[in-house]
């Protein structure tokens, strides 16, 4: 009978990720034809990805490349967007307290959501008990798993873009993969008002040509206050009183 040599916790974090590598392949592809589509050079492009691998803000700064905004836009955009990462990293550094720095330093790089999702629960669940050794394999066999899969693709998205004529276009794809990421993530009602402001915000800014490419920027903070405030205003019981009258 057939036995891995790879230790448990690698066939456990790649097993666990698998689905999700289904989901991220198209996403993947996409980011690398939008990146050749802004006028990325394909060895730019793949400089990019490695660099960044980050999905929401990498396809972010391609589109922001296409419409020849300031780098400093372009950065601030990303700092943005992925502000969630300093949550995720205060509340999974605990469980990587003894790594060594080189270790510490490749979690960090490939530290996404899927992977903190993953890490998380399986090192709160009561049952696993693992060691330090055993729970960098696991983050890693994931962070990993996402990584490869994720560079490959967009790989190949930019091999396939580069060959797509100029004349078929694919600025509609970025748009449409935000969309899609945006929908299924309004889930309540101040989830709702916060795309409903930061949308709102950021079209204005584009429709009254606001300097730097900055509306994106306000539509995002705008996003954020309007979110927080009708969460705040909907716990409050004339809030609640005002909601059920709604209905």
């Amino acid at each position: 009978m057939f036995r891995s040599r790879l230790p448990a916790e690698v066939r456990r974090g790649v097993r666990d990720v698998a689905p999700l590598l289904v989901g991220i392949a198209p996403f993947g592809l996409v980011a690398g034809a939008a990146a050749v589509d802004a006028g990325l050079t394909p060895l730019q492009a793949v400089g990019l990805s490695v660099v960044v691998f980050a999905g929401a803000s990498q396809l972010a700064a391609i589109d922001l490349f296409g419409s020849n905004a300031e780098l400093l836009v372009i950065l601030l955009t990303g700092v943005v967007i992925n502000l969630r990462m300093l949550m995720y990293s205060a509340s999974i550094a605990p469980h990587f307290r003894s790594l060594r720095s080189v270790w510490k330093s490749i979690c960090a790089y490939v530290l996404t959501d899927q992977a903190y999702a993953l890490s998380i629960a399986r090192y709160t669940d009561a049952e696993a008990e693992l060691d330090p050794a055993e729970r960098r394999r696991y983050y890693l066999a994931v962070g990993g798993s996402l990584w490869i899969v994720w560079q490959c693709c967009t790989i190949l998205g930019i091999a396939v873009g580069a060959r797509v004529p100029d004349s078929w276009g694919l600025s509609f794809a970025v748009p449409l993969v935000f969309l899609s990421l945006l929908i299924p993530a309004v889930t309540s009602k101040p989830k709702a008002v916060a795309a409903l402001v930061g949308g709102s915000v950021a079209v204005a800014g584009d429709v009254f040509a606001v300097p730097l490419d900055l509306g994106l920027i306000l539509g995002g903070l705008a996003g954020v206050v309007a979110g927080v405030l009708a969460a705040e205003w909907l716990s409050t019981p004339s809030g609640d009183s005002d909601v059920g009258g709604g209905h």
